[in-house]
């Protein structure tokens, strides 16, 4: 019995000594002898047993906040706001086993959660120093930090909103002024998935659009422009996104499909309307018969009435007459290839079939070229008359008289051609007219030209 006894006794003062050694620690830290109580708390949980209870958890995470807070302390163990943290976890996770409610937590409630407080608190104090210092990585880093220690206090119903907005902006603002644009990405991700809305947010999801677009997650892209356009419908940017995007990922259907969308939703924007136009004639027409589509006139068609319904909203749109009278022109050119293909047989002379065929091809040469020339002069009207151009107007302008010079030629020469005819007495007018045409034109063309490689040299 003595031998037992005096076992009991032993372990009995053990108690007492790890217990001592705790509010060893604990006065320590009242006293701000904060290496000591590092040494001390570090000492006592390096013996297991010691390791089962949650209130020397709570005082070393005490201890290692202070040394964080220490000035000449905390550039000795860089970690130390990290394992204070770390050191608050083990506390909560051991006093979540105890059976009785009340008692959990006890000590953390009692200070009002404030060590986990001043742990987010001061990494974001530190993370906002850094992104003002322009040290946008370590700003990351302290951002990150301070989202991990919010989700935890949220986790545990510290507080109570469950996403910290600012903070996440400000991770994903850093991520994407260091370069990192896959951080970047995430940050300012969980803020649209959390249909978050504020001044200037509306630029986030414009962000988000784009950056799965290039990734060439269309998907994803997608997603975002319909969250974009869900909280700010007002926004023009999600109808002309989508459109470039089935421009550069879809189908012909799937980007027309988009344009008849933005028509009905914007019906009096007249872009939509010119800028279908010409997608359809692009997608319609090239210069090779073999390369156009079998529906080819048909999209055409449908191209030369959205430019006329563009003129409509907008008469004074120098682009959508340049265009339209391009359709007419080129179509016009066309025939004139149809013409040029008819060739007698060899050592023959054409048949009256053929000759008959030629002379009704020039004469839809002519109708076309006739419903272009009032297309082109109006281009010259609207822009002629503004004086300073920019650069794209002064090509459009310049491209609209030269396609004037070469119809007025073709028409000149085919009059010539019937002056040897029987009827050429009554051309001889219509001729002289041409030709009066044709010089003024040659003129302005050749006077804008100097004026345009003039403004180019100085610029």
């Amino acid at each position: 019995m003595k031998q037992l006894l005096l076992t009991f006794l032993l372990t009995a003062t053990g108690f007492g000594l790890f217990a001592q050694k705790l509010d060893k620690a604990k006065d320590l830290l009242k006293n701000n002898k904060l290496a000591d109580a590092k040494t001390e708390i570090d000492n006592y949980l390096n013996i297991d047993k010691n390791q089962a209870a949650g209130e020397p958890w709570f005082y070393k995470g005490k201890i290692y906040l202070a040394i964080s807070n220490d000035a000449n302390l905390k550039t000795t163990v860089p970690d130390a706001r990290n394992t204070a943290f770390e050191s608050f976890k083990k506390y909560m996770e051991l006093e979540s086993k105890e059976k009785d409610a009340a008692k959990r937590n006890l000590l953390m409630t009692l200070e009002g959660n404030q060590p986990l407080i001043d742990i987010y608190t001061n990494y974001s104090k530190e993370a906002a120093s850094y992104y003002n210092a322009g040290n946008f990585n370590d700003a990351l880093e302290g951002f990150k930090h301070c989202l991990v220690v919010y989700d935890y206090m949220a986790e545990k119903n510290i507080i109570p909103n469950k996403f910290d907005t600012t903070t996440t902006l400000y991770a994903g603002i850093a991520a994407e002024k260091a370069k990192k644009r896959d951080d970047a990405a995430i940050y300012y991700g969980k803020i649209a998935d959390a249909k978050a809305k504020g001044e200037g947010f509306v630029e986030i999801y414009k962000w988000l659009a784009d950056y799965y677009r290039q990734k060439g997650d269309v998907a994803t892209s997608q997603k975002y422009t319909g969250l974009g356009r869900e909280l700010y419908p007002q926004d023009t940017f999600w109808t002309g996104f989508d459109i470039e995007t089935a421009r550069e990922k879809g189908t012909k259907e799937e980007l027309f499909a988009k344009y008849e969308q933005a028509i009905k939703e914007s019906p009096d924007n007249h872009l939509y309307y010119f800028n279908y136009g010409v997608e359809l004639y692009q997608a319609a027409y090239d210069t090779s018969l073999a390369k156009r589509p079998a529906n080819s006139e048909e999209l055409i068609q449908r191209a030369t009435e959205k430019l006329k319904r563009c003129i409509e909203m907008k008469p004074d749109y120098a682009n959508s007459y340049m265009v339209l009278g391009q359709i007419y022109y080129n179509k016009g050119v066309d025939l004139n290839n149809q013409i040029k293909a008819i060739r007698p047989a060899a050592g023959a002379k054409l048949t009256a079939e053929q000759a008959q065929k030629k002379e009704d091809l020039r004469k839809e040469v002519m109708t076309n070229f006739d419903a272009a020339i009032p297309n082109f002069d109006k281009v010259d009207q609207l822009l002629s008359a503004q004086g300073k151009l920019k650069m794209e107007d002064k090509e459009i302008l310049k491209n609209a008289l030269d396609l004037l010079i070469t119809i007025y030629e073709e028409k000149t020469s085919q009059v010539e051609q019937k002056k040897n005819q029987a009827e050429a007495k009554k051309n001889v007018a219509e001729a002289k007219t041409l030709d009066a045409e044709l010089k003024k034109i040659q003129e302005k063309s050749q006077a804008y030209t100097v004026k345009f490689n003039d403004v180019d040299r100085k610029h």
